[in-house]
């Protein structure tokens, strides 16, 4: 059954403003440099209506630039407002993501939301409360701490009341926040806390529309697009009139290299889009690397070395150094729905609902390859059916506004194909950890070297100079991509999670930054932390097993954090972890920590694991695992974040690769890029460890790493082999077994 939403259905509540605060932006960022400082994206975005209106039936809209991936933020979200401004939940309603609506936040991406839009509706919806109470105070005549406030209204001793609906006029929110309304203390907390089912949830498990995907507008038509058979090929010609003169075509739309098809019906653009393939004729762009030397291709490439996490101390004379080095694939984001977009040009303005993870961002470059100005190109969010990291959506974006631009008024529905997903988005990079160490006498690490290889982990929308949108690059007029860029420590890009929490008297870490691109990547769910961990906490089990300990006494030797260890010993309780226990061939338990980009959630992960030697198969029947993330604000939805990362890891661990070969992409399907299949997906245990006196932190790209590092570490505690290669295919295994 196909379902049919308006415009407002899916432009209301989905979407996100600019407030323009200066005609002189020097003069704007002059101002905003002499006022305090504000939590969180308070701080970019500082009008307190910005982030929440109170309506006249006493009811708050609250605006936030993130958006819903599937991580249940928007939920989140109402808690901590609801919270703040003493309201009930079903009385607050959420608008997201909308360059007409909200506050320009940039990316939802690196586990932010909480730590960044969380901490700006907590003190707004605080400041918010405050001036309510203020005003209630002056129309009542009472002292302001007389006053109660609970669900909205606002009482007084002698029994008069106020509603935030009657204070609603005069209430003045379009003012900058000042910061000094505090908000309040975790022990009196009803809302923020308590497990609120997820608002995303039901229309997902219904079958109703949930998705972009699902969009169905009056007088809508249908587009797909022809891409090249490799990257930076040159379309030579193509027989347009055949096309055209199939039925249903509306469109044949070719700008350069660009080639669309616009169509009455979906079925009637994907036969079109064949013959346009079968027709097309196509000057080749250069050969991809050889697949089998991809990881010393890298290595070759000119790089930006960064020396970072340096501490430096004597080596002991009798030190034993042990080396190892350890490789990560392309990996997809094999998003279950191919990414898709519906796009409508009007009386000179482009709207575009997407599931761009950063519809400002997109926005800028929507103007740049459209020829626009910022006020006529609108961004709304919708959910798409699976992501976390850029994939195509940004691309598909601009394919479909570039289709409606050839027909005015009517909105355009443009979804990739499986193979457009597979073989057009940008992948998670390849990477090279190469580790080093020196064991003392006393079986301690001494010193410790750490270097990796990495192309860029974000070229996304407005991340560069240049264009980085897809079709832009193929374009009559191309915009060709601007070099890529790696953010910085302490985040880090390819470099995230690089320096180990560990406490090691001596240590230096080199991140080798080759920009040089043979295959597109960008931004995938934890940028370079899930290698990192990967490798560092491989190593440290070899080097455990080197040293004779137990591996989680081991990390507890050498830790001195006490929220790390915490983690590490909960999870260990957990699954009941004996020390010293030895595996029996086929079985094996192994830990993996980290503390996401040493600044965000701390994850322990304990994996069990079940090896079939005679077929190489490997299986991870059970995992455990401890986080603590500060002040937990829905602890179901928290739990579900790192059930998620868990299970993806586990797919990522032992199966996800893009597979090429020197004439382009192989991976185009689901045959050629498999993923954890539902019945191999393990029963996952989660536990939080609640701190209430601690700022939130983020959790969605928590576990993945440690998850990874367990399940190679179960592995060689099951058969003393080590994986230092990903993913674990049965092929790998079976070879390694001999």
């Amino acid at each position: 059954m196909k379902a049919h939403l308006s415009r407002r259905q899916f432009g209301q509540g989905l979407g996100a403003i600019v407030v323009a605060f200066s005609l002189d932006p020097r003069a704007a960022l002059a101002q905003q440099a002499q006022a305090a400082r504000l939590p969180g994206s308070l701080q970019t975005n500082r009008l307190l209506d910005a982030w929440i209106r109170i309506n006249a039936d006493g009811t708050a809209t609250v605006f936030t630039g993130k958006v819903e991936l599937g991580q249940g933020i928007l939920t989140a979200l109402a808690q901590i407002a609801a919270e703040e401004l003493d309201l009930p939940l079903f009385r607050i309603s959420m608008i997201s993501g909308d360059t007409g609506q909200t506050p320009n936040e940039g990316m939802t991406a690196g586990s932010l939301s909480i730590e960044h839009s969380g901490a700006a509706l907590r003190f707004a919806g605080a400041e918010v409360r405050a001036i309510l109470l203020e005003l209630a105070a002056k129309k009542l005549g009472v002292p302001e701490d007389s006053l109660t406030v609970a669900d909205g209204v606002i009482g007084a001793s002698d029994g008069r009341k106020l509603g935030y609906g009657e204070l609603a006029r005069e209430a003045d929110l379009k003012r900058e926040a000042t910061g000094r309304a505090r908000p309040k203390n975790p022990g009196a907390h009803k809302i923020v806390g308590k497990s609120i089912p997820r608002g995303d949830i039901p229309n997902k498990v219904t079958g109703r529309a949930a998705y972009v995907q699902d969009m169905r507008l009056p007088g809508m038509v249908h587009g797909r697009v022809v891409r090249p058979p490799r990257y930076g090929a040159k379309l030579e010609g193509v027989d347009e009139g055949a096309v055209k003169a199939m039925p249903g075509i509306v469109a044949v739309v070719r700008d350069g290299s660009f080639l669309g098809v616009l169509a009455e019906r979906e079925e009637q653009a994907v036969k079109a889009r064949e013959a346009l393939i079968k027709s097309a004729k196509w000057i080749l762009g250069p050969e991809l690397p050889d697949p089998q030397t991809i990881y010393a291709h890298l290595k070759s490439l000119p790089a930006k070395d960064e020396t970072i996490g340096v501490k430096q101390a004597p080596i002991p004379a009798n030190a034993r150094s042990i080396e190892a080095v350890y490789t990560k694939p392309y990996m997809a984001h094999a998003s279950i729905g191919p990414s898709c977009a519906v796009a409508e040009f009007k009386d000179g303005t482009m709207t575009v609902w997407t599931h761009s993870q950063g519809v400002f961002p997109l926005r800028g470059e929507l103007v740049k390859a459209l020829k626009m100005a910022p006020a006529q190109v609108r961004c709304i969010h919708v959910e798409g059916s699976g992501c976390y990291g850029h994939n195509g959506a940004d691309d598909v974006a601009l394919d479909a506004a570039l289709l409606a631009r050839a027909v005015p008024g009517r909105p355009v529905r443009l979804q990739w194909m499986r193979d457009d997903e597979f073989a057009w988005e940008p992948y998670g990079a390849a990477m090279v950890m190469q580790a080093k160490a020196s064991l003392d006498a006393e079986g301690r690490i001494a010193d410790w070297q750490y270097e990796l290889w990495s192309n860029s982990h974000s070229t996304r929308p407005a991340s560069t100079t240049g264009s980085n949108v897809l079709a832009a690059w193929y374009l009559a007029e191309p915009m060709p991509m601007g070099p890529p860029t790696s953010p910085p420590q302490p985040a880090g890009g390819g470099d995230r999670n690089a320096i180990p929490l560990y406490d090691f008297p001596s240590q230096k870490v080199v991140h080798h930054f080759v920009q040089e691109m043979p295959i597109r990547v960008s931004a995938l769910r934890t940028l370079g932390a899930y290698a990192n961990v990967f490798a560092i906490e491989a190593f440290l089990d070899e080097l455990a097993a080197a040293a004779g300990a137990d591996p989680v006494a081991f990390r507890l030797a050498h830790m001195k954090d006490p929220r790390a260890r915490a983690v590490m010993e909960k999870a260990v309780q957990m699954a009941d972890w004996k020390a010293g226990e030895k595996g029996d061939g086929a079985r094996g338990r192994g830990i993996g920590f980290a503390r996401y980009k040493n600044l965000s959630c701390y994850v322990a992960c304990v994996a069990e694991v079940e090896v079939d030697r005679a077929s190489g198969r490997v299986r991870v029947p059970r995992a455990w695992a401890a986080t603590d993330a500060g002040l937990v604000i829905n602890p179901d939805g928290l739990k579900n974040q790192i059930e998620g990362g868990m299970i993806q890891s586990t797919s990522w661990t032992l199966h996800e690769e893009v597979k090429f070969d020197r004439t382009g992409i192989l991976a185009r399907d689901w045959s050629s890029y498999p993923i954890l299949a539902m019945p191999d997906v393990p029963k996952v245990e989660v536990e939080l460890i609640n701190r209430p006196n601690e700022p939130a932190l983020g959790t969605g790209e928590g576990s993945q790493g440690p998850m990874a590092a367990a399940i190679v570490n179960a592995f060689g505690h099951a058969t003393g082999k080590r994986v230092r290669d990903l993913p674990m295919t049965p092929e790998k295994i079976k070879a390694m077994l001999g």
